[in-house]
């Protein structure tokens, strides 16, 4: 059973502890020509970067980056981030861990997200859109990768899971959307809802580490998502071709606009609605696991989220702030001058 989780890891701690190898090199100082080893380790909290300086040339075959290693070491701070200093390292065997430890996951569960995901296909009233859905999500090939994949590497869900949470939250927003505007196509939009990112279910691995596939980086989840679908579009006898066109638009343009790797703009009213609750329900995501990520540090502002390119501000930790400061006035401090505009009546 793994302990001394990244998040709870305090300068000056001795460590003793699993981990999972995210990344592995060994680097040179031009100034001084030492070599260390170079590791970045992680968990479900986290990552934390880390460096072994002496014995580690007999080490470095017996591991691999996605290897879970127990570490011996002590946290120190370094350019205000905690790394560790590894005193010893050694190999673990699959017996002596759980990978649950090890890859982030949604709080959700994942069989109640697919139970909603099911709902929501079962609402579609449009039989051809109806046949397309249950092709895909009951397929018995995509169905488990789809409860398990991310949404992303880093910027929005990045964790087991995620995926399947980004749908569900989405066929929210869509219901609410389209109640309020009438005129968009519920079914339609459902459908991009549910396929406009099935094309990550191979763009990454997720097995011990999440990471792009040769797939995924060659052609990305748009191009291996709108495949797919066409692939199971073909396999409907009869399905109409303009349909299918609108279909692939949603998913070939979800990501708004040709800078954001989509090859066209959304050019239905279907395809705005979709590109919008999506980059909001992702920017949300990133915002809240920027907010948890700083739970029990000090301090107004979190660290810069990259997705956002910005840090956020803390309400909890701005609002007590306020309060402590009002209630340390002194009894006897001046007021606040009044300052009154006067109006010109017409």
């Amino acid at each position: 059973m793994k302990s001394g989780f990244v998040r709870d890891l305090a300068d000056g701690q001795a460590v003793v502890s699993l981990f999972l190898v995210r990344e592995k090199e060994i680097r040179t100082s031009p100034r001084t020509g030492k070599s260390w080893l170079q590791l970045s380790l992680g968990d479900r909290t986290g990552t934390i970067s880390a460096k072994m300086w002496d014995n580690y040339d007999a080490l470095v075959s017996t591991f691999e980056r996605d290897d879970v290693i127990q570490i011996r070491g002590r946290v120190k701070t370094y350019n205000g981030e905690k790394e560790l200093t590894i005193e010893q390292i050694v190999p673990a065997a699959e017996r002596d861990y759980e990978m649950g430890d090890f890859l982030p996951h949604t709080k959700f569960d994942v069989e109640k997200l697919y139970a909603a995901l099911h709902a929501a296909v079962a609402s579609v009233k449009n039989p051809w859109l109806q046949k397309l859905l249950v092709s895909v999500v009951d397929d018995p090939e995509i169905a488990p990768r789809l409860k398990r994949a991310p949404a992303a590497m880093t910027m929005h869900h990045a964790f087991l899971g995620g995926l399947l949470e980004h749908i569900v939250s989405l066929l929210a927003l869509a219901n609410a959307l389209a109640m309020h505007y009438p005129e968009l196509d519920g079914d339609l939009l459902v459908t991009g809802v549910v396929l406009h990112d099935i094309g990550k279910t191979e763009e990454l691995r997720y097995t011990r580490g999440i990471d792009y596939t040769t797939e995924g980086r060659l052609l990305g989840h748009i191009t291996i998502g709108a495949m797919l679908v066409r692939k199971k579009i073909d396999s409907i006898a009869g399905f109409p071709q303009p349909l299918a066109v609108l279909v692939e638009h949603l998913i070939l343009s979800h990501h708004g606009s040709l800078e954001f790797a989509s090859p066209t703009l959304p050019q239905t009213r279907e395809a705005l609605a979709l590109h919008f609750i999506d980059d909001v329900d992702s920017k949300m995501a990133a915002a809240r696991a920027t907010i948890e990520a700083a739970e029990g540090a000090p301090g107004v502002w979190t660290d810069r989220n990259p997705a956002l390119r910005r840090p956020l501000v803390r309400p909890d930790q701005y609002l007590a702030g306020a309060r402590e400061n009002k209630n340390e006035q002194k009894p006897d401090s001046k007021p606040a001058v009044k300052v009154e505009v006067a109006v010109k009546k017409s």
